[in-house]
């Protein structure tokens, strides 16, 4: 399979870019260190504004079809709501059109270099894989990588209901560590699935964030709200507060508390942690290692943040503790945002 920078190296034919920001940005940087041209700029027709962008005055997308013919789009930011999805679905059925993998965190691409390089571990993670589901969310997640192409992470997405029912059976006697607790909406989830509940410990790092995630869960017994950054170490550090998928603990920002798992745990521990915390899975894995070895937590870690992740996380969770169940799971967001692992 052709990776996808190769490809548009060697195509002659136009390309525009479909969105703006951060995550064009990043696309925009590889496009020029493979010294690949890009023709355009547009983007959904509620957003079209008289704005330049990299050099670019932001077009429709009706616009560039007429001006450019048959061109190649590149999708440069991501969602999960089910209008834009369409939209997105539209717009492919029409022109030649990848997602590019391109990490939320740090800079390795996952390229046919990564996976020669990686494929013993790619391998092994592949071995660990508790169900057929996974094992072709596995592979599509990598052909999707390489690709570009949507239509593999289309084939193997799911619906958030299927963990429940088929491996993640949660009891009235959970006490659940929501760790990225956004604004409550997955504290909100978990009471919903449940009949009640030991306790929930929500953690939020981002300051006005953390004060929706308080006043959401203000009326929920049993119920603690932290504004730390999860890692593995305790003390403070600095945090850069974006208040969404752009936010991070690299690269400066604001003072902010630093705690592990392991701290927050503590000696009754916990029994189903989720940890969706924007590249900081590594470090928390970590920092819960005595957790894991002691209560064996079911865990919710998303996988999608870091090129790294598809195999250093089960790696780093197995090095623990070695007899979990492994699952892979990806839910309808473009690019490959909401692909979990899950570990039972």
């Amino acid at each position: 399979m052709k990776e996808l920078w190769k490809h548009l190296k060697d195509s002659k034919k136009p390309i525009v870019l479909y969105g703006m920001g951060n995550g064009a940005d990043k696309i925009i940087k590889v496009l020029e260190d493979y010294g690949i041209k890009y023709s355009g700029v547009f983007a959904s027709d509620g957003f079209v504004r008289d704005k330049i962008f990299h050099g670019f005055k932001i077009s429709s997308y009706s616009y560039l079809k007429e001006q450019l013919g048959e061109m190649i789009v590149l999708l440069c930011f991501g969602s999960s709501r089910a209008e834009v999805i369409d939209n997105i679905l539209k717009i492919s059925s029409e022109n030649e059109f990848y997602a590019p993998d391109v990490p939320v965190i740090g800079g390795e691409l996952f390229t046919e270099e990564y996976v020669r390089e990686h494929s013993k571990e790619l391998e092994w993670v592949y071995g660990l894989l508790a169900d057929d589901l996974s094992r072709r969310t596995f592979e599509n997640t990598i052909k999707y990588k390489l690709s570009g192409k949507i239509d593999y992470l289309m084939d193997c997405e799911t619906d958030p209901e299927e963990p429940y029912e088929s491996f993640l059976k949660l009891s009235d006697k959970e006490s659940f560590l929501d760790l990225g607790a956004y604004n409550g909406d997955t504290v909100t989830d978990f009471v919903n699935r449940t009949n009640g509940y030991r306790k929930i410990t929500a953690v939020e790092p981002d300051f006005k964030t953390f004060k929706k995630l308080v006043r959401n869960t203000g009326n929920l017994k049993n119920t603690e709200c932290i504004n730390a950054v999860i890692s593995s170490f305790c003390g403070e550090g600095t945090f850069s507060m974006k208040h969404g998928r752009n936010s991070s603990a690299l690269g400066g920002g604001t003072p902010v508390r630093f705690t592990t798992v392991d701290a927050l745990a503590g000696s009754d521990g916990v029994t189903y942690i989720k940890m969706d915390i924007e590249g900081e899975e590594l470090n928390a894995v970590a920092g819960a290692a005595d957790t894991i070895r002691r209560h064996s937590p079911k865990m919710l870690i998303s996988c999608y943040h870091r090129t790294e992740d598809i195999t250093a996380i089960p790696k780093a969770v197995n090095d623990i503790k070695k007899d979990y169940r492994l699952y892979m799971r990806h839910f309808r967001s473009l690019p490959a945002w909401d692909t979990n692992y899950y570990f039972i």
